[in-house]
């Protein structure tokens, strides 16, 4: 099974590089013919093109094995679709939105065929400002398209907790669809729709899916991944 999990970005550029080609051809001697043989070199076939997971605890899968992790679960669909990608896991556990757009560079020296942004979490259950959170996924979107146009984006949906209040609550939930209308790109409506609540899906925090709960939130990414891929 193929399956990819990096949470320092640096090891992005390393998942991401192309295999290097064969340097040297041989001849030989074509046995009783006296005639050589031109066996010339043959580059070794690409890295497949990569999908980077950005995210928080939710990407990395904190409590969970890493190949129980989203990322990893869609690696799997990926194969069994026969679709030729790498599902690079670039969670890191606690980091807010300004985490992100701090590794956000560093991701694009190895630019990715698709980016999944997933971030805010961290963000809502330390009641930071939602214009904050939005500046931030709009810099890393302006980051991305300025560095790799090709790069194609999905950004995943995130709700606040309902304990910050009803106008908090209506504020972060906005934000999500408003960035992927204004920038025309693919939206996870809610990462944890399914899961979020529901105890026997969670660890006992609560708040990081279970095994089963990993598996409903790659189903949740799915549908809308294949269909930028396809």
């Amino acid at each position: 099974m193929r399956t990819a999990r990096i949470i320092v970005g640096a090891l992005v550029v390393v998942l991401a590089a192309c295999a290097r080609p064969d340097t040297a051809g041989k001849a030989g001697e074509a046995e009783g013919a006296g005639t050589i043989a031109d066996t010339s070199a043959r580059p070794a076939p690409s890295a497949p093109p990569a999908i980077v997971f950005l995210g928080t605890s939710l990407t990395a899968g904190l409590g969970l094995d890493p190949d129980h992790a989203y990322p990893a679960i869609v690696q799997q669909k990926l194969d069994s679709a026969g679709l030729r990608y790498t599902a690079v896991n670039a969670g890191v556990s606690g980091e807010s939105s300004a985490g992100a757009v701090r590794r956000i560079d560093w991701i694009l020296r190895q630019p990715p065929a698709v980016l999944v942004i997933e971030t805010g979490a961290n963000d809502g259950l330390r009641g930071q400002d939602p214009d904050s959170l939005k500046a931030n996924i709009q810099l890393m979107i302006d980051r991305v398209r300025q560095s790799s146009p090709s790069t194609r984006i999905v950004l995943a949906g995130m709700e606040a907790l309902p304990n910050l209040g009803a106008d908090y609550t209506r504020r972060f939930r906005a934000i999500y669809p408003a960035l992927a209308a204004a920038n025309h790109v693919a939206l996870i409506p809610f990462l944890l729709n399914g899961v979020a609540g529901v105890d026997s899906l969670n660890q006992q925090d609560g708040i990081h899916p279970t095994d089963a709960g990993a598996r409903i939130v790659a189903d949740n990414v799915w549908p809308v991944l294949v269909k930028e891929l396809r």
